[in-house]
């Protein structure tokens, strides 16, 4: 940075190099809304609360997925999956709207976009496509990059909201106007598969929420006031599922579907989706005030969720195409889903590691200087004074990690 002039014109007399100290280094500001990427605010280091979130959401949706099985069986999983699927999708968007602040169409930022969320897309739609004509013995089943699958949902919303982020910073009251897009959404039974639009639209309110958000927002749930009466919520929660479990459809929460389409009149579209916005967000605040804010050691694996969240899908699925569940009487019964869940939390760590990260990383954040020129290829260098988005491990949308059970 250089100098203005002095207003009397003068110039500074010139002090021999022999005596000239080097100017203090000043950090540069940090963007406003502080550590968007993970960061600490002007530290430089990664802020261990995010990646403790977003490893511990990863851990509730492959137990969600172990439990699934179990749900018609047992009201007690039935009640656990219920309270989790109310908030563990909404948590990891919100995070993900969190680190997407910063997005503004710069070209590194447009590549990482592309390499971190679409090309990833593209692989892993397609390997999960060829995995059930395979496993489910389903040769006719297509590969279709318009319609997602199963996980690969959750990178198409990705894309799609990144790419609408300045829209959100512009406009006036974005959360209500969110909200109101997805009531229209949950009464548009012709939206279609496309793109899984449905789920893109009525996920979309909390994105939105996580890019108005401020640091100060997420501070506040550091209090112990906050972390003790998370405790008697989860508490009722938990109440409340056991409550609905043979009474509300499941599919209520996963909102890939109109209302039209879950036999419900129309003016409930509106109605739940706001009444679930604000029983995911309690209890998305209720989770977060209880990921620890120190480093732990489960901390690195936060870097690596993505690997985890697109790679246990194919054991979780295969546990059903497989009859896994049906072989025996054990996973049903206490002490199985006991084993159950512990062994759904043990492989979905073992994918955050960085040895799987090396082994698929061509596949889950390909570099790809090949098809980008010069001042994308350079990434965060080319633009005199980028910041990176996040820390090692790439951007936000690298790090989201849970999503709710794609299409059966």
């Amino acid at each position: 940075m250089t100098s203005a002039p002095r207003p009397s014109g003068r110039r500074r007399p010139v002090i021999p190099a022999a005596r000239t100290a080097e100017p203090p280094r000043t950090a540069a500001r940090p963007p406003r809304g502080g550590a968007a990427d993970g960061r600490g605010a002007g530290s430089g280091t990664r802020d261990p609360f995010f990646d403790n979130a977003k490893y511990l959401a990863l851990v509730l949706v492959a137990m969600g997925h172990a439990w699934e099985p179990l749900t018609d069986s047992s009201r007690t999983a039935g009640a656990l999956y219920l309270t989790v699927y109310t908030f563990h999708m909404p948590a990891f968007v919100i995070v993900s709207g969190y680190f997407s602040r910063g997005f503004d169409a710069r070209p590194d930022r447009v590549r990482r976009l592309v390499t971190g969320v679409a090309v990833p897309y593209v692989v892993f739609e397609t390997g999960y496509s060829l995995f059930k004509r395979w496993a489910d013995g389903d040769p006719s089943f297509g590969v279709s990059l318009l319609d997602p699958w199963y996980l690969t949902w959750f990178l198409v919303a990705l894309f799609v909201w990144r790419l609408t982020t300045p829209l959100w910073r512009a406009v006036r009251h974005p959360v209500p106007l969110a909200l109101l897009i997805a009531s229209f959404a949950a009464v548009s039974p012709d939206l279609g598969d496309d793109l899984d639009l449905q789920r893109v639209l009525q996920f979309l309110p909390f994105f939105v929420l996580g890019l108005r958000l401020r640091p100060d927002h997420l501070d506040r749930l550091r209090r112990r006031a906050v972390r003790v009466a998370a405790v008697p919520v989860f508490a009722g929660a938990l109440a409340v599922a056991y409550w609905a479990r043979p009474r509300m459809a499941r599919a209520w929460l996963y909102r890939r579907d109109s209302v039209q389409e879950l036999g419900a009149p129309a003016w409930t579209g509106p109605v739940m989706t706001c009444a679930l916005f604000g029983c995911s967000l309690l209890l998305a605040a209720c989770f977060l005030a209880w990921v620890p804010r120190r480093r732990t050691w489960f901390t690195g694996l936060g870097a690596g969720t993505l690997y985890g969240y697109l790679l246990h899908g194919f054991l979780a699925k295969g546990s059903r195409f497989w009859g896994w569940y049906d072989a025996c009487a054990w996973p049903r019964e206490p002490l199985g889903e006991v084993a159950v869940t512990l062994v759904a939390a043990g492989w979905v760590t073992l994918l955050c590691t960085p040895v799987v990260r090396r082994a698929f990383r061509w596949a889950v954040e390909p570099r790809m200087a090949w098809a980008f020129t010069t001042g994308y290829a350079a990434g965060p260098a080319a633009v005199p004074g980028a910041r990176r988005e996040s820390g090692r491990g790439g951007s936000a949308s690298r790090g989201r990690s849970a999503a709710a059970p794609g299409r059966r």
